[in-house]
């Protein structure tokens, strides 16, 4: 492993090239962390990171100390890195020096390296693949197709295809549909999975033999890729028919090294994602260094909303796909030479994406959200829409918004699967007030609680009857249609009520503490519109409904008689 296939490994999202001499392609030695006092068993060709280390004077000793040993690269982050008398400085010793992206965490940085140094030294170790073993997926799979004399695919855990052989044409309409789409087609991902061999491949090591599952389709032999009982992936090979157990077990073989090739991808992608991912979470979260951050991100020019996705799948596995799924596809929307603004955090996709593709008008149902939630699969997940952000600080306001109308559609404050803020604001703010009020103990202070128990003991509606009078402002008349009774009914429970517990409703201020804590009970954490502590609220509307039932809400005559 040289110092410049290192870098090609690793990626520029975590590792850049400050200045690498011509000495770069001799054989690396071993990660080395820096100890301050300078105190560390160094060899040549090792390569060093300079922890936590960003004063100059500190950076250039370490440096002199590399060049003395020989060693072949030091790894620093800014400001250090961008030293120009310490680039000056390793320009001169012949130690290559290396920046490491800001927000990447050392432990990742130092777990990454060993893990692309440790692969390419395990990989050449492999037996039977020539020399594809050190190269890249295409050319290992054209190895195993040599192996097993047949044109094969490298797939990951979620049927996403990785690499494909030469010699194709051997193969049939199903496979030249999964590598022009770059995944196995829907229907044959459910045919497989009808057949159990997908099962298999969590729980098998060896080949699995496929017959033709439909007409035009030939025999497939299947080898799992696994780690540490972790699915990798898996290796699909077009064989005429049943092939014998020595070429079985000589394609089963194979998969050692294609875990390795998985592994080092996947350490190099789990990393690049875990730099991204602190990048995106520091502009939601509008935390210091956002600035840089959404500059990097390339948010250079607004308007932006944040979109929120939670999936609601019980299965982890499928959760996780769908995770994966959907910060992919908001993850087409790049602005940077990394990735797109979209990550993962706390089990919630969230995206940063241009304001006209989710406005108002898509909370219809059209267009991209559509899109999104039909590309994730079943259950479709919940998306939530945050506010318009023209700046990079009003992100983090937006992400706010997203949370909210994301914590109503969990709920079931709102119905559907998709909502935009702008729509619901008004039932967002009722729920603040609800959770201050409930966190404050303020939803049982005055007469409100005697008027629950009262309708618990004696099945009457005199709760839902005062929300209802105090929603439409003392109107009986409005106030009686929205109970679905005669206004003189509604009179007489109000004076009804009035027995029950005095309370003076012509004092304004009293008449905004009940609405309040009537609010507080409605909007709760608990998420229950008018459940509950409400007694006969949800048995008043039943009976709306119904046209009779509890609370004389199916009453016809004004006059006539209320047991309430």
């Amino acid at each position: 492993m040289t110092l410049q296939r290192l870098l090609g490994s690793v990626g520029p999202a975590v590792l850049c090239e400050v200045c690498v001499p011509d000495g770069s392609s001799d054989p690396l030695g071993d990660v080395v962390i820096a100890e301050p006092d300078g105190g560390f068993d160094l060899r040549a060709g090792d390569v060093v990171l300079g922890v936590n280390l960003t004063d100059r004077a500190q950076a250039l000793r370490l440096l002199a100390h590399c060049a003395r040993r020989s060693a072949s690269a030091l790894l620093l982050k800014a400001p250090a890195a961008a030293d120009r008398e310490v680039i000056a400085a390793a320009d001169a010793s012949g130690v290559a020096l290396v920046e490491v992206e800001q927000q990447a965490g050392w432990a990742q940085v130092v777990s990454l390296v060993r893990a692309v140094l440790d692969s390419d030294s395990s990989a050449d170790s492999v037996p039977g693949l020539g020399g594809a073993e050190a190269g890249d997926l295409f050319g290992l799979a054209d190895a195993i197709a040599a192996v097993i004399d047949a044109p094969v695919t490298i797939e990951d855990r979620n049927s996403r295809v990785l690499a494909y052989s030469t010699r194709q044409e051997r193969g049939d309409e199903a496979r030249v549909a999964t590598i022009m789409g770059r995944s196995v087609p829907d229907e044959v991902q459910d045919r497989f999975r009808r057949q159990g061999v997908f099962r298999r491949i969590a729980q098998d090591t060896g080949a699995i033999y496929v017959p033709e599952l439909v007409e035009g389709t030939k025999p497939r032999l299947v080898v799992p890729v696994h780690a540490g009982g972790d699915v990798l992936g898996s290796i699909w090979a077009i064989v005429p028919g049943p092939v014998s157990a020595e070429r079985a077990e000589a394609f089963a073989a194979t998969a050692a090294t294609a875990a390795l090739h998985l592994l080092r991808r996947r350490a190099g992608a789990d990393v690049e994602r875990l730099v991204l991912t602190d990048m995106v979470a520091t502009v939601l979260h509008g935390q210091e260094g956002a600035a840089d951050a959404a500059r990097r991100l390339g948010l250079s020019a607004g308007p932006w909303r944040v979109v929120g996705v939670g999936v609601r799948c019980e299965d982890d596995d499928e959760a996780e796909r769908q995770r994966l799924t959907a910060w992919e596809r908001m993850s087409r929307f790049r602005g940077s030479r990394l990735r797109s603004p979209a990550a993962v955090i706390g089990g919630v996709v969230y995206g940063i994406v241009p304001a006209e593709l989710v406005g108002p008008a898509a909370d219809s149902g059209g267009g991209w959200l559509r899109q999104l939630r039909e590309a994730t699969g079943r259950p479709a997940p919940l998306v939530a829409v945050g506010g318009l952000a023209s700046t990079v600080p009003g992100l983090a306001r937006s992400r706010e918004q997203a949370d909210d109308t994301l914590d109503l559609l969990r709920t079931g404050l709102v119905d559907g699967e998709q909502a935009v803020h702008d729509a619901v604001w008004a039932t967002v703010v009722l729920r603040h007030v609800a959770r201050s009020a409930a966190a404050a103990r303020i939803a049982g202070i005055g007469p409100l609680d005697r008027l629950v128990e009262h309708d618990r003991e004696h099945g009457t509606s005199c709760v839902p009857t005062l929300r209802a009078w105090l929603q439409e402002m003392g109107d009986p008349r409005t106030a009686a249609a929205r109970l679905h009774i005669h206004p003189n009914t509604l009179r007489h429970r109000m004076r009804r009520l009035q027995e029950v517990v005095a309370v003076p409703l012509d004092d304004p201020e009293v008449r905004t503490a009940l609405l309040l804590q009537l609010t507080a009970r409605r909007y709760g954490a608990d998420g229950a519109a008018d459940g509950g502590a409400d007694g006969a609220a949800g048995g008043s509307r039943a009976g709306s409904a119904g046209g009779g039932g509890v609370a004389g809400d199916g009453e016809a005559s004004a006059d006539g008689p209320d047991p309430h």
